[in-house]
């Protein structure tokens, strides 16, 4: 009886002593540093989807490279690849730190072991059951990343990783769990990665490389009300007070609009080699016909068609007034120091009396929206040839030898197009210079909210890399021939995804040719060309490609078009637009 009541003592403690044993990390924790990238503050207002199925945030997106890379670097042949209990999810992430920001809040501990089937995976089982795609994603298309082809290496080796995650979705998700989809994608990512974990410089091009599978989650939404609703009563209960504030501050602007005024005069008489209308010449210039001929209206004014004395057509641009000084003298600062055939010449300018007036070339076919929807089609020859101009124009601009000329605002109907149909980039009213490989952080995000780059919409970070992925707005739409009027994030989030879709192969690639094309499509390069746009509209700028790439892909589409011999563009305008309109995207 004492021997079985000891017996009963010994097991109780040993029970409680094996509870007691704490959760033990196995991941190497020290060998990589954490740095955050992306809004940490609100995080769920800038939600990412990554390597297709894992929903997270700009702020983990490095964490989660971070704690991929430790577990291939954990990794044994046929043991799981992920961690199997929350526990240890919770001690490997609280052991990541830094001065803003914990791992702990990113919720990793979700993708644990007993999560799905996906959660048993190992690096063997993997192999052997995928043995073909795997060998050849590790062995070929993602073995090795050179500098000089990486936005070819990387495409074709991101389409492969999408393909295979598909595939073990598919065998392991019966359901629409969106977590078991993202335990498949981070269990394949790190069979992938455990293959040359021990190769430092090689894993880190290879998680550079998975940026441009980035995706925007459109479930996310900001949140105002409150913030409107306690606004306005602070309004309402300050009202005196703000009475007064208005008055002393009308006062005040006032001043401080003279002050301006002389400050633009002096920097106005500093500008070389442009022509000062008077508003008289301005006037007879507009009104040289019957009724004033309007060509559209910009973020910045409205333009119209005039005529100078010596017969030359030009475009005069008459500026808003409530558009600033700042507005004004940036487009003519701007436009005065950088000459290229494909940028939109400026003439001359009028500040008189309040009233400010730009005198530019006359682009005499209108813009490239207009082109796209008009009645005649445009060949495939000519849309190459236009991009590959644009592209010049923006290599002009940012490689500027005072710094990068960041354009801001490229868009469809910022391309206008010559009687020759050769295009020039206009609108340079919100461009800004700014090093060569420096970032600015503006609060005054502006631009044309469908091409916006996401990076610089969430957090003011300006960069030449946001020039790049308007531009890649702009190829797609002009392969594609989609609709732009109107254009906002929800339509423009629709256009990539369906352009990754073509390049991962979920879908034809003649789904995303225009229709409206009548001659052939050389669709080898058409692929090119569509592979290096969905790199340009990558979520993060990490992941887009450099201008000179650009140039070099569309480069060789021009030339294999050129040797069809396809029939040359007339130089007739299109859709009679010799009294053409230019509506404008919603303006941020």
């Amino acid at each position: 009886m004492k021997f079985q009541l000891l017996l009963v003592i010994l097991l109780h403690f040993r029970i409680l002593g094996s509870q007691a044993q704490p959760f033990v990390c196995t991941l190497d924790c020290k060998k990589y540093s954490y740095k955050p990238v992306g809004e940490c503050v609100n995080p769920d207002e800038h939600e990412v989807i990554v390597w297709e199925n894992v929903r997270t945030t700009q702020c983990c997106r490095n964490g989660l490279n971070l704690f991929s890379r430790a577990l291939a670097n954990a990794s044994a042949e046929n043991q799981p690849l992920l961690l199997p209990q929350q526990q240890q999810w919770e001690n490997c992430t609280s052991q990541f730190m830094n001065d803003f920001h914990s791992l702990s809040s990113c919720k990793f501990e979700q993708f644990r072991h007993d999560k799905s089937n996906c959660s048993s995976l190992s690096f063997g089982s993997i192999n052997k059951t995928y043995d073909s795609k795997f060998h050849s994603i590790v062995a070929n298309s993602c073995s090795e990343f050179y500098e000089a082809s990486f936005v070819d290496i990387c495409s074709n080796c991101t389409s492969e990783i999408s393909s295979l995650i598909k595939d073990i979705v598919g065998d392991n998700v019966h359901t629409d769990d969106e977590t078991e989809k993202a335990i498949c994608s981070i269990a394949t990512i790190t069979a992938i990665a455990s293959k040359k974990s021990a190769n430092d410089t090689w894993t880190g091009d290879f998680y550079k490389c998975l940026a441009a599978m980035d995706s925007q989650n459109q479930s996310c939404k900001q949140k105002k009300n409150d913030v409107t609703i306690i606004t306005l009563i602070i309004l309402i209960g300050l009202m005196a007070l703000a009475l007064s504030i208005v008055l002393f501050k009308f006062i005040a602007r006032k001043f401080l609009d003279d002050h301006k005024k002389d400050e633009a005069e002096k920097v106005v008489g500093k500008w070389s080699g442009l022509y000062r209308f008077s508003k008289a010449e301005i006037e007879k210039a507009i009104s040289y016909s019957s009724s004033r001929v309007f060509l559209g209206a910009g973020s910045a004014g409205q333009v119209y068609k005039g005529v100078l004395p010596s017969g030359q057509l030009v475009a005069i641009k008459h500026i808003y007034e409530t558009a600033t000084n700042k507005t004004f003298t940036r487009e003519v600062e701007g436009l005065s120091k950088v000459r290229h055939h494909n940028l939109v010449s400026l003439l001359g300018y009028c500040d008189e009396n309040g009233d400010k007036f730009l005198v530019y070339e006359f682009c005499s076919n209108g813009n490239l929206a207009e082109i796209l929807r008009g009645d005649d089609s445009l060949s495939w020859q000519k849309r190459i040839e236009i991009l590959r101009d644009c592209s010049l124009a923006l290599r002009f601009l940012h490689a500027h030898p005072d710094g990068c000329i960041i354009h801001r605002d490229i868009k469809l109907t910022n391309i206008l197009l010559t009687e020759d149909m050769q295009p020039k980039l206009s609108d340079f009213g919100l461009a800004r210079m700014v090093g060569m490989k420096e970032t600015q952080c503006f609060t005054d995000v502006q631009g044309t909210i469908g091409y916006m780059d996401p990076e610089y919409m969430s957090n003011g970070n300006l960069t030449c890399a946001s020039d790049i992925y308007s531009f890649g707005i702009v190829i797609l739409q002009v392969l594609s021939g989609r609709k732009v009027i109107d254009l906002n994030t929800q339509a423009r989030d629709t256009l990539t995804r369906a352009a990754r879709d073509v390049i991962a192969g979920k879908r034809p690639l003649t789904d995303f040719v225009d229709p409206r094309i009548k001659e052939e499509v050389n669709l080898e390069d058409f692929k090119s060309i569509l592979r290096v746009a969905v790199l340009c509209v990558s979520g993060s700028s990490k992941g887009r490609p450099r201008i000179s790439d650009l140039i070099g892909e569309i480069d060789k589409a021009c030339g294999s078009a050129s040797k069809t011999k396809m029939p040359a563009q007339s130089g007739k305008r299109y859709a009679s637009m010799e009294e053409y309109q230019s509506p404008e995207v919603i303006q941020v």
